[in-house]
């Protein structure tokens, strides 16, 4: 009778740890500036079924309460390596706002690969060569897009004024993750 409930138990282990789970990652290039990889680890274990959930059609306000509920627990049961909750649910949020703006807009994204490129293509090549870091990479690449926009657009002259007297285009933020992805698929 034992050998056999073993037996049973060995073989429904075997069958379980035999299925691969497939959680969605958290994207890099969503994460906010100063994310430790770890960090993003952490979200991953934690939500990675919500991002699924959320490539298949979840909602963005279903997605962040639930993500919120599971941060908010594992960080009163100290379950989340010291980081606070504010720094994991941050994390969280970027990437269900991009998994879900990736579902609404996928021609989106597919279209303007090439074209943030193109337009970020002098800044990836400073990059690249070490002529620049990232964050003046990230900041020039920034600057490339609203000039794209607005060729008119001085950023020495836009950013020494009052905030609320510049005259920055109004520019979809997704051409920005674009970059960010651009960018960061040049480090090695």
């Amino acid at each position: 009778m034992k050998k056999s409930i073993i037996s049973i138990i060995s073989i429904v282990s075997i069958l379980i740890s035999s299925f691969s789970v497939s959680a969605a990652e958290v994207p890099r290039e969503s994460a906010p500036c100063n994310t430790t990889s770890e960090a993003i680890v952490i979200v991953e274990s934690y939500i990675g079924d919500i991002l699924t959930e959320v490539q298949n059609g979840l909602g963005y306000a279903d997605a962040r309460a639930k993500s919120n509920r599971i941060f908010f627990n594992a960080w009163l049961n100290g379950q989340t390596n010291g980081y606070s909750y504010g720094e994991l649910v941050d994390i969280a949020n970027n990437a269900i706002w991009q998994y879900r703006d990736m579902y609404l807009h996928p021609d989106f994204y597919a279209n303007n690969i090439e074209k943030v490129r193109v337009i970020i293509a002098p800044v990836i090549e400073d990059y690249k060569s070490g002529k620049i870091t990232y964050a003046e990479a990230e900041f020039n690449a920034r600057n490339k897009i609203y000039q794209y926009v607005n060729p008119n657009f001085n950023p020495d002259i836009e950013y020494m004024k009052d905030p609320i007297y510049r005259d920055i285009p109004s520019v979809d933020n997704s051409l920005f993750i674009l970059a960010r992805k651009l960018l960061l698929s040049q480090v090695k």
